[in-house]
């Protein structure tokens, strides 16, 4: 089981690229030890795009890969993939990284248990089969060699398309959503994950639930402090020039 640290920074949903660099600056301050973390806890979707086969996504994003392996040197890092980051655990060796199917992990904060997932853990039937199928190894290696013979042209096309998504819509009915969907069988002081990009909070019998918002969103990323109420995390805003 997972300790949390006071002072674990937490990130969700950076989606980043070099067509949306902004993580860059966060992560170069941790490496520099400008900040601090006592932890570092990545929540899926840190990557617009890495994929564990598929080597052309490793080229694009070898610098954030490097910077987060050395942090791994000096602190405990966590990763959940997501569902534009999986097959990882060759990618970062230093890391504790869980998969999919792995999530919700199960973590201790001082007399409290937490969830941790990256949120796309329990999607329908037909969403599960796309999570079988799009991490396997043969169809990964498939895909890669498609792209290979167009020179990126996919990969590059996904790019952009991604990075014109809106990362900050209101989810109508989220509080409903999540009832139906976790109500019945979570039993924990709090709940959090990312993936939906709502960064709200909201209380429901058996358990807490945070949706953290998505760092590609207004560059938030989150601080875990000591228990004063209901609060668990801090939000942060990360403004720096790249």
């Amino acid at each position: 089981m997972i300790t949390i640290k006071e002072g674990a920074f937490v990130i969700a949903d950076a989606h980043y690229s070099y067509l949306r660099p902004e993580l860059l600056g966060l992560i170069k301050d941790i490496h520099s030890k400008k900040l601090l973390p006592t932890q570092l806890i990545f929540m899926g979707d840190i990557f617009d795009a890495l994929f564990g086969e598929v080597e052309y996504t490793h080229e694009i994003n070898a610098h954030m890969i490097e910077l987060i392996n050395d942090i791994a040197d000096s602190i405990e890092v966590i990763y959940l993939e997501g569902n534009h980051d999986f097959n990882l655990q060759s990618l970062f060796p230093k890391v504790k990284v869980f998969p999919i199917q792995s999530q919700p992990i199960i973590c201790k904060y001082n007399d409290k248990t937490i969830y941790f997932a990256h949120g796309d853990f329990d999607g329908d039937f037909f969403y599960k089969i796309y999570t079988i199928l799009i991490r396997n190894s043969t169809i990964l290696t498939i895909l890669k060699s498609i792209d290979n013979f167009f020179n990126h042209y996919i990969l590059r096309k996904l790019d952009r398309y991604l990075s014109e998504k809106d990362d900050c819509k209101k989810f109508i009915g989220f509080k409903e959503f999540i009832d139906k969907r976790l109500s019945s069988r979570v039993t924990c002081d709090f709940f959090i994950e990312g993936h939906f990009h709502q960064n709200s909070s909201l209380d429901f019998e058996k358990f807490r639930y945070i949706n953290l918002g998505a760092f590609a969103c207004n560059q938030r990323y989150f601080i875990v402090k000591s228990l004063q109420d209901k609060e668990l995390l801090e939000e942060n805003i990360f403004s720096k020039e790249i």
